[in-house]
Formats: structure tokens, sequence, C-alpha cells
């Protein structure tokens, strides 16, 4: 048996050792402590919560201490109300900062009743599964198939599907979270800012002839949209008009009056206005499978 002497020295040493632990402990943690402004947890909270990360940061935690340290304006947030956006900076005593809010926008408009299938694809509905199939059957490579992966994805309820098979996007409920742009296989979303009114709803770099083939309101490349828009505003590259963003003061409605196929467009608050020479589409029915 232990005799008692032994008990005591195992006693003290075990105290002992509590004692320089919790000196130990008491010292890392001075040593260590980082000072969290306590205003953090208050705009934190003055937050949607979203976590879409639309802001540019990982999500509205990240964001509350990006806006305390006066490192974002509390404007940053599109998902927050004004209102609560405004008692951000109230409460900080600082501006909500001009941004420019930012959609999603599709560079497609090749629904069932105006572009071609070539092929019959069977098996899991999904965009990226039926990419992966000779690209999906449709005869446009770069045209939406359809499946809607954007709008299963969005958190917002921002994407419905039209009867025709494609993407609309709500713009007063899109938070430029990216998440579609990331899933859809034929890379056609972008996040513009709504001030980007002139918009081509294409992405086909077919030349002309087999653009029109495979779909009624695809770009052609015909450079009629180059000619009649200010110098520099729009250029054809392999066969597909771009816009010049960077000059976007410069964009009027006269570029899209002559475009034949509707493909370059003017966004009107909630519709894509078309040139006075494009061709009107009044087919109601999916195009017969070519």
């Amino acid at each position: 048996m232990l005799s008692m002497t032994n008990v005591l020295i195992a006693g003290l040493f075990m105290a002992s050792l509590g004692v320089l632990l919790a000196v130990v402990l008491v010292i890392a943690n001075k040593k260590l402590f980082v000072y969290e402004d306590p205003r953090i947890d208050i705009v934190d909270e003055m937050l949607p919560h979203a976590q879409c990360g639309a802001c540019g940061t990982p999500g509205c935690r990240p964001f509350a201490e990006a806006v305390v340290g006066k490192k974002m304006d509390p404007g940053l947030c599109t998902v927050n109300s004004n209102e609560m956006t405004q008692a951000i900076a109230n409460y900080l005593g600082v501006k909500v900062g001009t941004h420019v809010k930012r959609v999603a926008r599709l560079a497609c408009a090749g629904g069932s009743h105006v572009a071609y299938m070539r092929a019959r694809y069977k098996g899991l509905e999904t965009c990226w599964a039926a990419s992966l199939v000779s690209g999906g059957g449709k005869g446009c490579a770069w045209g939406c198939l359809g499946f809607g992966d954007c709008k299963d994805v969005c958190s917002f309820e921002a994407i419905h599907m039209d009867k025709f098979g494609l993407p609309v996007v709500t713009d007063n409920k899109c938070t430029a979270c990216n998440d579609c742009v990331e899933v859809c296989p034929k890379e056609l979303f972008s996040l513009q800012p709504v001030t980007n009114q002139l918009w081509v709803a294409c992405k086909s770099l077919d030349i002309k002839d087999k653009a029109a083939e495979d779909c009624e309101v695809g770009c052609t490349g015909c450079g009629r949209c180059v000619i009649d828009a200010p110098e520099g505003l729009i250029t054809i590259q392999d066969n597909l008009a771009i816009v010049d963003y960077s000059k976007n003061d410069l964009a009027s409605k006269i570029a899209i009056e002559r475009c034949p196929t509707g493909a370059i467009v003017w966004l009107d608050k909630k519709r894509a206005v078309k040139g006075l020479d494009a061709k009107k589409v009044i087919r109601m029915e999916p195009l017969p499978r070519g």
C-alpha cells in the first residue's frame, strides 16, 4: 500500500501542476487575446443572414466585420432592405455608399419555339448530364439546354423556367450570388450591372448560315449593330457581337434597330425590347425536331 507520504507528495504534485497550467493559460490568454469590436455583433444582427456572398465576402459575419472596419460600405449588401442598410449606416456613422445593383443575365434566347433540337436526349434530366452526351442534342452547341440546373440551385427563387424551356431571372429577387453562373455547363450566365441595358442574348460562334439554321433568334455576326452603334461600342468577334461595357454611357436603342434576328436587345425594366427590323416570333409551339 502507498504510504501517507507518497499520497501527500502525489497530491502536492497534482496541485502544483494544476496551478502551473492555470498560470500558463492566463498568460496565453493575455498574449493571444484578439479584441473584437462589439459593434460587429450588432451589425451582424441587422444583416439578412442570406450567406449569399454577393457582397464579395464568404457570408454576413465577415461582411459585418468589413463594414465595421470601414473596408466596405453597407450598401454592398444587395439582399438587405434599403431601410435596414440605412439603419446600419446611421448606427456606424458612415455613408451607405452608391453601388449599382448587379443581376444574372442569360446570353441565350433560344427557346424550344425558335431553336432546333437535332437529337433526342434521354437520361438524367440535368443540364450538366445532358451536356456530357453530345452537348445535349440541341442544334446550337452554345444554347441553353433547359433542364433548369440554374433554377434548382437558386436559393432566392429568382429564376423560373418559361414554357419554352428558358430560365427567366426576376431582377428584384436576384442577389448576384453567382450560383447560376457556376452551375451552367454552357457558361451562359454572367453577373451584370442593371445599367447595362444593351444586351446580346446569344453566345453562338457559328458562321452566319449555320447559326440561322439552328436558331431563329441567334446572332449571325452580320455587323449591322456595329455600324449603327457609336464607334467602338460593339465589335464582331468570332461571328458574335460583343458589347464593350466600358463605353456603356454611349449605349442606346439605335444599336438594336436593324438586327434581323433580334439577338441584340435593349433591356427596358422587365422586358427585352427588340429592334424594328427583328423578325417577329409568333410561334407558340416547339419547333419540329431537326
